[in-house]
C-alpha cells in the first residue's frame, strides 16, 4: 500500500510540480521501484492490472450514479418507474409455482394498487407494515406498493414460529400484519400475543375460519383498489426502504436497515461487476424475505429490467428442469446449494440448460471446479456481503476459491481491510499507537470497513435496534477518531489481493495449541462423505485445554465406513483438526439461507445420555473410531482415555 501510494506520489510531483519529461518519470520510478522490493510489486502489478482497472471502473460507475441519485432523491419506485417506461410489456417476474407471468406493466399496476389500498386504510410515510409470506410475485409487488407509498415493509423469515416471531413482529412496531394464507396457522399461534390495534390481512387462498378474527381476505380488496400512481412520499435515496432479519443462528433475529441507496448499491455493483445484460433471465429460489433473494436477485428486475423466476422454494431435483423450461441464463445460489445440486445422481437435463452464470455466495472451493465442469457453468459470480455491511466484495475475474479482491496496487482506494484479531475472542488487536494492525497476504483477519455516512457506499445504516449497532462498530482502526463495521467474518488475502472466506464469528475453536477452522474441516468432512450435510463445533471435555472437535453428519444409514473414513483423514487433515467425536443424524437443521444450525448440537455435546442418536469416537490407541458408550463416556470424563 505504502508503494504504491509513494510511487503515485512521486509520479504526479515529477509530472505536475518539476514538470519532467516523461522519460525522465519513468526511469526515476523504476529505480524507485528497485530500490524497495519492486520487482515482486512489479509481478503483482502485472497480474493484477487489468482486474483493478476493471474493478475501479465499476466503482466509479456506481459512485456516479449514486452521487446523482442522491442529488435527485431518487427511490427505488422511482428507479422502478423508469423500468416500467423502457418495456412495459416485457415480462418482469415469473412465478414457478403456477406459471404466473406478470409484466412490468402489470407489477406496476398491482404495486399501486397497494399503495392506493393502504393510504385508503390510514398507512403512510412512515409507518410499518409486516410481510409474512412464501415466494410469489405477490410478494415483491407488496413490499414495492408499501414502497410507493412511503410505508416502510418488515420482511419476516417464514420459518419463524411463536418467540422468534413474535419478537420480530413487536419490535419492527408495525400497525398492520401482511400475511400468505399458508402461513396462517403460525400467525394464530402468536394471535393473542400481539397488540389488539394490529390490523390483519391475508393472501392467497380464503378460508375465514383458519384465520385470526378480523383478518380481511386482501387480494379482493386490492382488485377493487384504483390502478394509478400514489403521489410521491418525502423519501430521498439515503430514506428507509425495508427491513430484513438476519438469520438467527444464535438468539433472536435482529432487523437490518435496508435504505434505497443500498438496494440500488448492491444490485449495480453485481450487474456491472459481473457484467450482466437485460437480456438475461434469472432464477431466483432464495428466500425473498433475505438480501440475496430480494436485493441480488428482484433487483436486476425492478432496476435493470431483467426477467426473474421466482420459485416458492430451492428444489434439487427440480432445479435444471425450471432454467430448461424458462430459457434462465444466470441462477443464484447461496450457502449448501451447489453441494445439494452435485450430491443428485446425474441426469440429462444437466448438460441442456443455457445457464452462463452462477451467482451467490458460499460456493466453497472444494467443490468449486466440480460445479463448474459438471454442470458446465462458464462463469461462477462469488460475492461477500452482508444485508448491513458496507465492506461488500466481488469476485469478478472468477478466481477459484476467492469471495472478491482488493487492489494491492492502490488499496486505499477502497477502504476496506484485514486486521489481526484474536480468533478465539474475535477482539481486534492493537498496536502500540492504539490502532489496529493490517494483516499481511497470507495473515488471516477481521474484515472491516470504514465508515463514512455521508458517503451512501460507505456508510452504516445498522439495525432497528440501536442498541445492537455498538456491537458492529469499532472506534480508532486505522487512526484516530475513525469509525468501522465489523464483519465479524475471518478472511485471509493472498500476495495478489484475492479474499478468501475463512470463518464466522465463533466458527472456530482451539485444540491442542492451533485454532481449529469449522469451514475448512465440513468441507473435508462433506467431499469425503459423498457431499453429505456435515457441522462441526467444538466441545469441552473435562482436564482438556480448549474444545474437542466434533462432527455432527447427516446420513439416512446411521453409519459409514468409520475405518476408511479414520484412513482418509489421516491424509487430509493434520492431526488437530480430525474430529474426536462424531455423530450420526438423519437430518441437520438449516436456516431458510442453508445455514447449519450448531447451537443445539453443541449444548448436547457428546452425552450418550442426552444424544440418542450414534455416538463415536477417536480411539487415539486404535487410530480408529470406536463407538461412544457410557463406559466410555465415563472414561473421557474422568480423563482416562487419551484424546
Amino acid at each position: 500500500m505504502l508503494l504504491g501510494a509513494s510511487l503515485l506520489g512521486v509520479l504526479l510531483f515529477s509530472w505536475l510540480v518539476l514538470k519532467l519529461p516523461w522519460t525522465q518519470v519513468g526511469l526515476s520510478l523504476f529505480f524507485l521501484y528497485l530500490g524497495s522490493g519492486g520487482w515482486r510489486f512489479i509481478r503483482i502489478f502485472i497480474k493484477t492490472v487489468r482486474r483493478d482497472i476493471f474493478g475501479g471502473t465499476v466503482l466509479l460507475r456506481v459512485k456516479a450514479k449514486v452521487r446523482r441519485y442522491l442529488r435527485e432523491r431518487r427511490t427505488v419506485p422511482i428507479l422502478f418507474a423508469a423500468t416500467v417506461q423502457r418495456h412495459p410489456d416485457k415480462t418482469a417476474l415469473i412465478f414457478e409455482g403456477t406459471d404466473t407471468h406478470w409484466t412490468f406493466r402489470q407489477l406496476d399496476n398491482y404495486s399501486n394498487s397497494v399503495a392506493n389500498f393502504l393510504q385508503a386504510q390510514g398507512l403512510a410515510s412512515g409507518d410499518v407494515v409486516a410481510l409474512f409470506m412464501e415466494n410469489r410475485n405477490e410478494f415483491v409487488g407488496l413490499w414495492l406498493g408499501m414502497a410507493k407509498l412511503g410505508v416502510e415493509a418488515a420482511l419476516i423469515n417464514t420459518n419463524l414460529r411463536r418467540d422468534a416471531l413474535l419478537h420480530c413482529l413487536t419490535s419492527s412496531q408495525a400497525r398492520a400484519l401482511v400475511f400468505g394464507s399458508e402461513m396462517a396457522p403460525a400467525v394464530l399461534e402468536i394471535h393473542a400475543n400481539l397488540d389488539p390495534s394490529l390490523n390483519f390481512f391475508c393472501s392467497g387462498p380464503w378460508e375465514p375460519s383458519t384465520v385470526p378474527a378480523g383478518t380481511k381476505h386482501l387480494d379482493p380488496l386490492l382488485e377493487d383498489a384504483p390502478k394509478h400512481q400514489p403521489s410521491c412520499p418525502n423519501k430521498g435515496f439515503v430514506d428507509k426502504l425495508f427491513y430484513i432479519y438476519t438469520s438467527g443462528t444464535t438468539g433472536l433475529p435482529k432487523a437490518a436497515i435496508v435504505v434505497h441507496s443500498r438496494y440500488y448499491r448492491m444490485a449495480a455493483l453485481v450487474y456491472y461487476g459481473f457484467r450482466m445484460r437485460p437480456d438475461d433471465i434469472v432464477y431466483d429460489c432464495l428466500p425473498l424475505y433475505h438480501s440475496a433473494g430480494n436485493i441480488v436477485g428482484i433487483g436486476q428486475c425492478l432496476i435493470h429490467g431483467m426477467t426473474v423466476v421466482i420459485r416458492k422454494k430451492f428444489s434439487a431435483s427440480r432445479f435444471w428442469d425450471d432454467c430448461i423450461k424458462y430459457n434462465c441464463t444466470i441462477v443464484q445460489y447461496i450457502g449448501e446449494l451447489c453441494r445439494y445440486l452435485l450430491n443428485q445422481p446425474p441426469r440429462e437435463a444437466e448438460g441442456q440448460h443455457r445457464v452462463r452464470m452462477a451467482l451467490g455466495n458460499g460456493l466453497r472451493q472444494c467443490i468449486w471446479t466440480d460445479f463448474c465442469s459438471r454442470f458446465h457453468i462458464p462463469q461462477v459470480a462469488e460475492f461477500y456481503g452482508a444485508t448491513e455491511c458496507n465492506c461488500s466484495l466481488g469476485n469478478f475475474d472468477g478466481q477459484v476459491g476467492a469471495c472478491g479482491f482488493n487492489s494491492r496496487i492502490l488499496s486505499f482506494v477502497y477502504p476496506i481491510r484485514l486486521v489481526r484479531v484474536n480468533e478465539d475472542t474475535m477482539e481486534l488487536i492493537r498496536g502500540p499507537d492504539g490502532l489496529c494492525i493490517p494483516c499481511k497476504p497470507g495473515e488471516p483477519g477481521q474484515l472491516v470497513g470504514v465508515i463514512i455516512q455521508e458517503d451512501p457506499l460507505r456508510r452504516f445504516d445498522g439495525y432497528l435496534n440501536q442498541g445492537t449497532n455498538d456491537k458492529k462498530i469499532a472506534r480508532d482502526v486505522f487512526k484516530k477518531g475513525d469509525q468501522a463495521y465489523l464483519s465479524g467474518d475471518v478472511l485471509v488475502m493472498d500476495e495478489l489481493g484475492y479474499v478468501y472466506f475463512r470463518d464466522r464469528t465463533g466458527d472456530t475453536f482451539r485444540w491442542k495449541g492451533e485454532n481449529v477452522s469449522t469451514t475448512e474441516v465440513e468441507g473435508t468432512l462433506s467431499r469425503l462423505l459423498d457431499m453429505a450435510d456435515v457441522a462441526v463445533y467444538g466441545v469441552e471435555v473435562p482436564g482438556t485445554e480448549g474444545r474437542a472437535g466434533m462432527a455432527a453428519v447427516a446420513s439416512s444409514s446411521g453409519s459409514c465406513d468409520l475405518e476408511h473414513l479414520a484412513q482418509l483423514l489421516q491424509k487430509e487433515l493434520p492431526l488437530y483438526a480430525r474430529p474426536i467425536f462424531l455423530r450420526f443424524l438423519p437430518e441437520l437443521h438449516k436456516t431458510g439461507t442453508f445455514k447449519l444450525q450448531k447451537t443445539e448440537l453443541q449444548k448436547e455435546g457428546f452425552d450418550p445420555t442426552v444424544v440418542k442418536d450414534q455416538l463415536f469416537y477417536l480411539d487415539a490407541r486404535k487410530g480408529r473410531y470406536v463407538p461412544l458408550d457410557q463406559e466410555a463416556y465415563t472414561r473421557i470424563q474422568a480423563g482416562q482415555e487419551k484424546l
